[in-house]
């Protein structure tokens, strides 16, 4: 059983973005601080009671219904609830309007009109994308910040223009017209990669696997797929990767929390079920001629959790380079360079690399020490400790020095 500890951020995490946009959606807020601001308490509230009473037997449910008691005590005792609330609510008041309830569908609702709302074309993509991790996923500023590799400072003054951005333009949940959602979508489904991608290969809290961020972020997606508009072949070919990767979790760390590399992650531990998941998904991708980089990187995804060893990197070669050609980025080339070494070798492979000259990016030195390790030692070991001085990753620091090890004593044993 999970410690008050662990369950009250574990909740914090999945159940309060809920509440802000439920209550969002059924009070017809324009300001969403006020949403926070409920939920926030409720979840202080939460944290008091627990730790003197212990936690209830239902603790999603006993949050929901404390929600529910402070936007009605709010809206009672508050002049926000005459002067920019009551013209919005149905005739009968408040009392009517506090009988709705966090139903699945409600959340499900809630939370698909939220994230369309928040992802606003009066915003830029970046801060569209800052506002749903803040908003939606909960993402703190740090975790936002390392997701784009940005400063906090510069992400919250971002998010602080976004907010009074969305506000002056009448901040309020709505059903959203074809459209809207067609214009939104693609910011919408990037903020989604960006969720399960700080889950998959979290830089917070020097936590290698976030899985509750996999599990919202695959939930959220899924909600995309049970709606008409929103059940397009880009969805889909996102929530085949996230399947196709989220089989291979439990196989990346060992028991003490400590990374495996591919090469040598134990197979039997794939959930097969997850990535049957992800085949039915891609499957229903491939619906039309459309090829995004969701469809390309769940075909990579795809051959990485096949059992077959014949062609399999060919083809994933050749994925990368599509690949980088609808987006480029550092980290596409790089993986790349992997692939590249697994059709024609290290030797080439180490040219391709270098060409790259990404001499600021730990994972650029981690890739040439994996490549010199059979042929030069010494130059691996000088790219591992290049790779642990450019990260700030503490499981990262202890993979590459575990490599730096065994180098050292396959240099011992060669010098006997």
């Amino acid at each position: 059983m999970m410690k008050q500890n662990e369950i009250t951020p574990h909740l914090f995490r999945t159940e309060y973005s809920k509440i802000v946009a439920v209550l969002c959606k059924t009070f017809q807020l324009k300001n969403i601080e006020i949403a926070e601001d409920i939920a926030s308490e409720t979840f202080l509230k939460a944290s008091e009671s627990w730790a003197v009473h212990g936690i209830p037997e239902n603790p999603t449910a006993w949050l929901y219904a404390v929600a529910k008691n402070k936007a009605k005590d709010y809206f009672k005792h508050f002049a926000v609830f005459e002067t920019q609330v009551q013209k919005a609510i149905k005739p009968g008041g408040i009392e009517a309007e506090c009988d709705f309830e966090f139903t699945n569908q409600n959340i499900a609702d809630s939370q698909l009109a939220m994230i369309f709302l928040v992802c606003n074309p009066i915003n830029s993509a970046g801060a569209q994308i800052c506002l749903a991790l803040q908003i939606l996923c909960g993402f703190s500023i740090e975790e936002i910040a390392n997701a784009f590799l940005t400063k906090t400072e510069t992400i919250k003054k971002r998010l602080q223009r976004a907010r009074n951005n969305l506000r002056n333009d009448n901040f309020q949940i709505k059903s959203l017209s074809q459209p809207e959602i067609k214009l939104r979508l693609n910011t919408v489904l990037k903020t989604l990669y960006l969720l399960f991608n700080e889950g998959y290969f979290s830089k917070t809290n020097n936590l290698p696997i976030r899985k509750e961020l996999c599990l919202e972020a695959i939930r959220l997606t899924l909600t995309l797929t049970e709606n008409i508009l929103t059940n397009t072949p880009q969805t889909n070919a996102l929530l085949a990767l996230m399947y196709f990767q989220s089989s291979r979790l439990d196989a990346r760390t060992n028991e003490k929390g400590e990374a495996i590399l591919f090469n040598e992650q134990n197979k039997n531990l794939w959930d097969k079920w997850l990535i049957e998941k992800g085949n039915n998904y891609l499957i229903n991708a491939c619906n039309g001629n459309e090829v995004s980089k969701y469809h390309l990187e769940a075909a990579i995804a795809y051959w990485h959790t096949t059992p077959t060893e014949k062609n399999k990197w060919q083809h994933i070669l050749q994925l990368y380079n599509q690949l980088i050609l609808i987006e480029y980025s550092p980290i596409a080339m790089l993986n790349r360079v992997f692939a590249y070494a697994k059709v024609y070798g290290h030797k080439k492979a180490i040219t391709e690399a270098e060409k790259l000259n990404l001499t600021d990016s730990n994972y650029y030195h981690g890739l040439l020490g994996y490549l010199y390790a059979g042929t030069d030692i010494e130059k691996a070991i000088s790219h591992y400790q290049h790779a642990i001085k450019l990260t700030t990753s503490k499981i990262e620091k202890q993979t590459l020095t575990k490599e730096i090890e065994l180098l050292k004593l396959k240099k011992d044993k060669k010098t006997i």
